[in-house]
């Protein structure tokens, strides 16, 4: 009797043992198992922030790098800013040297052209030469009606008409001295192509802008 409770007691022992065993086994598992998911939750949030700096990064650079594409477009080869050529100055001054550049080449073209070899020939060029002179006369004249003020192109056309009346009275007069020859069109003609450039380099300095 007495050796069966001593064995009863040792039973009781070894189970107890076991079970205590085991009760720690689950605690270091569980708090494996909880210190794992803390980690995981530490590595999701420390690469969330490494992300979210990445990409703050690249989006600061995006906008440095159009901020300086638009500093450079704002700027000339020379890294001056560019100046605006709308001023009022700036589009007086190009229009009026650009009018006096282009009568300069046609005045050169007229120095340069051949020469015919006869009188008719030269007559035909002195006409062409005075239609293309009229023509850019009538520009200039179009030009003017844009810039001046009502009362100064009055003024303007005025003098126009008065010019035109000289410009055929000294054609007529300088082909008076050939009346009768073979160079007395030529004389006409050539007069008015020349009195007609004279012009528009007058138009061009005394009125355009």
């Amino acid at each position: 009797m007495r050796n069966n409770r001593k064995i009863i007691i040792v039973m009781f022992t070894l189970v107890a043992a076991i079970l205590a065993g085991c009760g720690n086994a689950s605690d270091d598992l569980s708090d494996e198992s909880t210190e794992s998911t803390t980690q995981g939750r530490e590595d999701e949030t420390t690469n969330k922030d490494l992300t979210d700096k990445t990409e703050s990064s690249a989006e600061g650079a995006d906008n440095t790098e159009l901020n300086d594409q638009e500093d450079t477009s704002s700027k000339s080869a020379n890294g001056q800013p560019f100046k605006s050529s709308n001023s009022d100055d700036e589009m007086k001054i190009s229009n009026k040297d650009e009018y006096l550049k282009r009568l300069n080449e046609m005045e050169e073209a007229d120095r340069h052209s051949e020469a015919g070899t006869t009188t008719i020939e030269l007559e035909e060029q002195e006409a062409e030469r005075y239609k293309k002179w009229d023509v850019e006369l009538n520009k200039i004249y179009g030009v003017l009606k844009e810039q001046l003020s009502a009362e100064q192109m009055d003024q303007l056309r005025e003098e126009q008409r008065d010019w035109v009346k000289h410009r055929d009275e000294a054609a007529k007069e300088a082909s008076l001295k050939y009346e009768g020859g073979s160079m007395e069109g030529l004389e006409y003609v050539a007069t008015q192509a020349g009195l007609t450039r004279g012009r528009c380099y007058l138009l061009v300095a005394k009125y355009m802008k």
